[in-house]
């Protein structure tokens, strides 16, 4: 498999300029660049090999091939079932499952997304490693972006902070909601003598919950929610605190009578893709274990 590599015809705006100025400006970072020239990376301007000084001239031809990634040796490939939403060369779309983890931990060493991601590279012909740009909870199903190469991992990381990678997730709440729709802001730190559990505390990271009502039901309510910030089980502990747990979440007081894990699903992605320069959107439809909960209290 070839190394990712970028290309450019300089135009007469760019002449003169410093050849690390430019790259810059292209969201190459100094790390990025670092890497290029001490990992086997190469900056090739008219086919000849140059350093970062280079002052660039109009119609140079400008290629930038970033080291080869080798997959990390303590992570195996496994087949692991996941649904392809989306791929191009950059980043994949997929559906994860619940019950399986993003990635390996010492509870679940093996199994995981990663591990299915590796296993699908493998199967053609792609020597990658895995870059997550948004995690799910083992137990939490839906939609998740995944970037290909470490360049578009950074770029994808950068949308991530402005916010413009926007999550959409539905879930079921134990009670019925009496809002149609609302904003939680409560703080979220982690809760004393666990590493696990979250809690609210005055003394947290801010985290923003918004929320929507789809459907009241017997004794749940069908919600949308959409995440302003992205602490851990932000949403299972912003529903907990409203008094409203999801259903099955026996970590912050639901109840698995109907469903053996939090039914929470992401069900939607919208973000902005640097290469093919427009927002793209995905959905994913609701698991079976969430629909059997649905239909059993319509």
């Amino acid at each position: 498999m070839k190394s990712f590599q970028l290309n450019w015809i300089i135009d007469k705006e760019h002449e003169g300029m410093y050849l690390r100025e430019f790259l810059r400006k292209q969201q190459i970072s100094k790390a990025a660049l670092t890497d290029i020239k001490f990992h086997g990376g190469k900056i090739i301007v008219n086919g000849k090999e140059e350093n970062v000084r280079y002052v660039l001239k109009k119609e140079d031809v400008v290629v930038v091939i970033f080291p080869k990634e080798k997959p990390s040796e303590s992570m195996k490939p496994e087949k692991v079932p996941f649904e392809i939403v989306f791929e191009d060369e950059h980043c994949l779309v997929v559906n994860k499952p619940p019950y399986v983890s993003t990635i390996p931990s010492r509870e679940h060493p093996s199994g995981s997304l990663a591990n299915g991601l590796l296993y699908h590279f493998q199967q053609h012909g792609e020597e990658r490693t895995v870059h997550i740009v948004n995690r799910l909870d083992r137990d939490t199903s839906g939609i998740m972006l995944v970037a290909k190469h470490r360049f578009s991992h950074s770029l994808f990381s950068k949308e991530q902070q402005k916010g413009t990678i926007k999550r959409t997730y539905v879930a079921i709440v134990h009670g019925v909601l009496k809002q149609d729709h609302g904003t939680i802001q409560a703080p979220i730190s982690r809760k004393e003598d666990s590493i696990i559990e979250r809690t609210v505390r005055e003394d947290g990271q801010q985290a923003i919950t918004h929320f929507r009502v789809l459907k009241r039901l017997q004794k749940c309510t069908f919600v949308e929610l959409q995440l302003e910030t992205g602490r851990t089980h932000q949403i299972r502990v912003h529903m907990a605190h409203i008094g409203h747990p999801l259903c099955g979440d026996a970590l912050y007081g639901g109840e698995k009578t109907e469903i053996n894990r939090q039914a929470l699903h992401s069900y939607q992605i919208d973000f902005y893709h640097p290469f093919c320069k427009k927002t793209l959107s995905f959905t994913c439809p609701i698991p079976e274990d969430m629909k059997n909960v649905l239909n059993k209290h319509a």
